[in-house]
């Protein structure tokens, strides 16, 4: 399945002391006092200016980029939805979705490991590149943040909506663009390019970036695809998706919260369709951390997905 058509150029536009006690001088202390008050004072500003410093210059060193200044980070029980999912729901539904048919990821081989830098340890690199005005996107950041959040924490989600004049128009979603990520099996990279309008700059792809869409995201390694197509996802450099796995219609007409609540029942045709993809991407994961961590890559759902790509 096809993601947005938007062509790489625009989606690479120029887009990370001592409290002391007044006493009342007296006499020619006075002066000497009063020089000793301005000392301390100024002591106190100094002391109060680094702190205002500390509390405001930090910043999270997984953050993935700058938004737009409409970001909205998503609540924390919002985020426990996608990321806490019962391993039940994984392994009932596995990869069946009879109402709504999955393109599962590509398998490649003899192409380069991904990595990233910034990380002192070496591990599997997962690229996603897509923008906030596309659907497509919208409908497979679901799945990718459920694969992601079984390999590590996941943080600073931002509310989005795909664009109101494009197909499958305001779809519900997530946002990359500030995300926060902390794992020891494997390093995230993630680029939202332009804004829910289609014009806002996100973020600017890195050189790197714009090689792996460059290269990957063509008919070369992925035969069905549009090249340049978004959503990209490059896993490792070992499994490539291309275009959303599952049609946004699937969620036409739901809002955000009701697509996350539903996501603790497996016979819903909604929660089949992204937990079936979530599976395949964990599966390939699975296949680069060496099967690491092993409560979820031996599970029954993920076992599912391996042996359907081949994996084992």
């Amino acid at each position: 399945m096809a993601g947005s058509n938007q062509n790489q150029g625009k989606q690479a536009a120029k887009n990370r002391g001592r409290s002391v006690s007044p006493t009342r001088p007296a006499g020619g202390r006075q002066m000497s006092t009063l020089l000793t008050w301005g000392i301390v004072g100024l002591v106190v500003v100094v002391i109060a200016a680094l702190l205002i410093v500390k509390a405001t210059s930090g910043s999270n060193k997984t953050t993935q980029g700058t938004s737009t200044s409409g970001f909205q980070a998503a609540s924390a029980s919002l985020t426990a939805k996608l990321t806490q999912i019962p391993t039940s729901v994984f392994d009932k539904v596995g990869i069946s979705s009879p109402n709504v048919p999955i393109n599962p990821p590509t398998l490649i081989s003899g192409e380069p490991a991904l990595s990233f830098k910034g990380g002192s340890v070496t591990t599997p690199g997962f690229f996603y590149s897509g923008a906030e005005y596309c659907p497509y996107c919208a409908a497979e950041r679901w799945p990718a943040i459920i694969a992601l959040s079984r390999f590590g924490a996941i943080s600073n989600l931002g509310l989005a909506s795909s664009s109101s004049t494009d197909v499958y128009p305001s779809t519900p979603t997530f946002t990359f663009s500030q995300v926060g990520w902390k794992s020891k099996l494997l390093a995230l990279r993630a680029v939202e390019s332009l804004g829910e309008d289609g014009k806002t700059v996100v973020m600017t792809p890195t050189k790197q970036d714009n090689y792996l869409v460059r290269k990957y995201d063509t008919t070369k390694y992925i035969p069905a695809t549009q090249p340049g197509a978004i959503p990209f996802m490059s896993i490792n450099n070992r499994g490539l998706l291309s275009g959303a796995s599952y049609s946004p219609s699937v969620l036409s007409g739901l809002s955000r919260d009701q697509i996350a609540s539903g996501l603790s029942d497996p016979t819903s045709p909604v929660t089949q369709a992204i937990i079936a993809t979530a599976n395949y991407i964990t599966a390939v994961i699975c296949s680069q951390t060496k099967n690491a961590p092993s409560n979820v890559c031996s599970s029954k759902g993920v076992l599912a997905a391996s042996t359907a790509l081949k994996l084992k």
